[in-house]
């Protein structure tokens, strides 16, 4: 017979759940009276819509259509807030950042993938962590690794070269750009080598961080589950249960989670016991000490017991920066190259700014000073991260109610003007990255279009005076405040010394129509399912009078 006690649990337990579920369809909030789409599905609401491969023009629409503050739907009637508006994002991103936190299933999904590294954590741990990494992204630091940089880009080049030396021939780009990006990560921030360029790579660890995003993306949003999965299943049969799923898909996941895990933590080891040898041990090393982990692990070495980092969370430091640095940086690229072929003016006016740099080195590569100085070769890289952003989903959660206020009044759906809104807790927000990169309000008609020029002069008034939050550029592609990408520089100077390289060698023009694909992070394809990532281009030598 059931206990009056376990009866009394139930029901309020029951009644828990449904008031939980149905409060949303009685109590209405500010979110209900604001514009925007209807919800095709109940189960699904606008998630579909908005994590289509080809979901670009679904995107522009909501601003075009509805403004820079729009209620979306969510999973079971659940409303989700969109907004690109700079006050807004201002207060979400900086002011009211320990409040508009990332979403619990993500920072879930990446401790158990990667560790405590320095996506999984939030508030003072995550602090704790920035505080001891933000040294390590310094300038000072990016300028030694200037000649890491540059020698894993001759073999690049090298490889390439080697594929054109009797002709211009179709190379596979996007392919490049992901071996390249992931072993300059492995150089110069690791001290460790994944792939030669000139040879076939045959790293596991890298293969497994290559495999992870086309694996996430197969999960399909089932990974906002994770944290529901935890609740219900005891943490020693997780294993055992994930093992008998029928799903291809989850079962990878795992397998690369255990992957990452092992390889991280030796990795670690080596090391470790590298720094503890003395430098002379240091200097037979890939980098020789100077990588980003031999500098961490030497300063928290260093530190005082209150600002040490753990071993765990600095094993979990290894596959969290090489994942969040590899596909974002090598599709940037990608993008890069993508518009440079469209644009063969720009192009050329590029190679030859860096064709007149080389020659004031001697012919050799660009220093680091001067490198970061050419204003048309940072032109380009602007443009192209203001109109392509390589990571556009990015969704915040209030954690407790809060009055969220607007740069501009927008009118709410029975026609009052609202100043500010009332974010109830647990409030899915979706920043628009690129709506507010492209905003037409602030940029002008022509934002949608791709104009490194744009750069070569100041800014309009309306960018500068709206204080745009991101950390980058007046542009939110890096984000802003205590979580914006601390490797944003580390990225810029890849890019800058990959592009010298590649443009001052090679001429690039499409040969085969390109569609770029929406995801966690974007990739192109020749198919428009998206179902491979691929990007070839007609590749051919720069001709020796284009040099002169």
């Amino acid at each position: 017979m059931v206990s009056p006690l376990l009866q009394a649990v139930t029901v309020c337990s029951v009644t828990w759940f449904l008031w939980k579920f149905f409060r949303r369809f009685v109590v209405k909030t500010d979110l209900d009276n604001l514009p925007g789409p209807s919800s095709p599905s109940f189960i699904y609401g606008n998630l579909r819509q908005l994590y289509d491969r080809q979901a670009f023009k679904y995107h522009r629409r909501l601003g075009e259509e509805y403004g820079s503050v729009v209620r979306l739907h969510g999973r079971f009637g659940e409303n989700i807030l969109y907004t690109y508006d700079p006050k807004a994002m201002h207060h979400i991103v900086i002011k009211d950042q320990e409040v508009f936190q990332e979403s619990n299933w993500f920072t879930r999904m990446l401790l158990h993938l990667f560790g405590p590294g320095l996506l999984s954590t939030l508030g003072d741990h995550h602090r704790k962590q920035r505080k001891m990494l933000n040294p390590v992204f310094s300038i000072n630091h990016m300028r030694h690794m200037t000649p890491i940089f540059y020698d894993v880009c001759h073999k690049l080049r090298t490889a390439v070269e080697a594929r054109v030396r009797s002709g211009a021939a179709e190379v596979d780009m996007v392919g490049w750009m992901g071996r390249t990006a992931l072993e300059l990560m492995g150089q110069a921030g690791l001290g460790y080598s994944f792939d030669p360029l000139v040879a076939e790579p045959k790293d596991q660890f890298g293969e497994a961080l290559k495999n992870l995003m086309p694996t996430l993306s197969a999960l399909r949003g089932m990974q906002q589950y994770f944290p529901l999965f935890e609740a219900i299943v005891p943490p020693g049969w997780r294993r055992p249960i994930a093992n008998l799923v029928p799903w291809p898909a989850a079962r990878r996941m795992v397998e690369l989670r255990d992957i990452l895990r092992r390889r991280s933590t030796e990795i670690y080891e080596e090391k470790k016991a590298a720094l503890l040898s003395g430098d002379e041990a240091l200097k037979q090393q890939v980098g020789e000490g100077k990588d980003l982990m031999s500098i961490l692990l030497k300063a928290n070495m260093e530190a005082s017991e209150e600002d040490k980092l753990p071993e765990e969370e600095l094993i979990g430091q290894i596959s969290t920066l090489t994942f969040a640095a590899m596909d974002t940086t090598s599709n940037a690229l990608s993008f890069t190259l993508w518009r440079l072929a469209q644009n063969p003016d720009a192009q050329a006016k590029l190679r030859q700014e860096i064709l007149e740099a080389k020659d004031a080195c001697g012919g050799g590569d660009i220093g680091y000073d001067d490198l970061v100085s050419l204003p048309y070769l940072d032109a380009v890289c602007r443009e192209t991260l203001r109109i392509h952003v390589p990571a556009p989903l990015r969704f915040r959660e209030a954690k407790q109610d809060i009055m969220l206020p607007l740069s501009e009044p927008i009118r709410g759906r029975d026609g009052k003007l609202m100043h500010q809104i009332l974010v109830p807790k647990d409030t899915s927000v979706f920043v628009g990255i690129a709506a507010s990169n492209t905003n037409k309000a602030l940029w002008g008609e022509d934002a949608y279009e791709w104009k490194p020029e744009r750069w070569l002069q100041p800014l309009p008034e309306k960018v500068l005076d709206a204080k745009i939050p991101g950390v980058y550029a007046n542009l939110m592609t890096f984000w802003g405040g205590g979580r914006a990408c601390i490797g944003f520089k580390f990225s810029q100077l890849e890019m800058k010394i990959v592009l010298a390289d590649l443009i001052s060698a090679f001429n690039f023009e499409l040969s085969k129509p390109i569609y770029w694909n929406m995801a966690g992070v974007q990739y192109p394809s020749v198919d428009p399912r998206g179902d491979k990532p691929e990007m070839p281009m007609k590749v051919s030598l720069v001709k020796e009078a284009v040099r002169v």
